[in-house]
């Protein structure tokens, strides 16, 4: 499985990359798509300045998507970067794909065709970023810490009471 994981990673982030570096060299090419999607952001979220100018918007948003594609394609922080990439990638579709704001039949079904390849991407993020490589979670490594301290809580959680027969303790009642 770590080879799967070892050739998918980079895949899967390859297209991420590519458009974070392409939309870094050439901002002003995506921020007029991104306009409808700051000015959005910007009446839910009126101290983040940012969203006020669709440039810088687009410049960060480009800038987290390569950093956070390359640490996802080398294995560093997997389950952070593929989350955060995931983040990226919904307002990118939002804007860079909305097929129902289209007239022309033809431009409509392509931009339908990569709205629905974004949400392919998206979805393989979302296993990504719960992927724990056959891993406990953090959150059942902790209530099985919690378990293994207290050995009588972990005796009741199981179901088993104390009865003598669920003891190890041989005798009849």
């Amino acid at each position: 499985m770590a080879v799967l994981r070892k050739l998918a990673r980079p895949l899967l982030a390859a297209p991420l990359i590519t458009g974070g570096l392409h939309a870094l060299r050439h901002p002003e090419a995506v921020a007029e798509l991104a306009q409808p999607v700051a000015r959005a952001i910007g009446e839910r979220m009126p101290s983040l300045k940012l969203a006020a100018d669709p440039l810088k918007l687009m410049r960060v948003n480009s800038a987290v998507q390569v950093g956070a594609g390359l640490l996802f394609a080398t294995g560093r922080a997997p389950r952070l970067a593929a989350l955060t990439l995931a983040t990226t990638l919904v307002p990118n579709a939002l804007a860079g794909h909305a097929f129902w704001n289209v007239e022309d039949k033809e431009e409509r079904g392509r931009r339908r065709a990569l709205f629905l390849t974004d949400l392919s991407v998206l979805g393989g993020l979302l296993i990504a970023a719960a992927d724990t490589h056959g891993k406990p979670s953090l959150a059942y490594r902790s209530r099985h810490a919690f378990d293994h301290r207290h050995p009588v809580r972990a005796v009741r959680r199981s179901g088993k009471g104390a009865i003598a027969g669920n003891t190890g303790i041989s005798g009849h009642f």
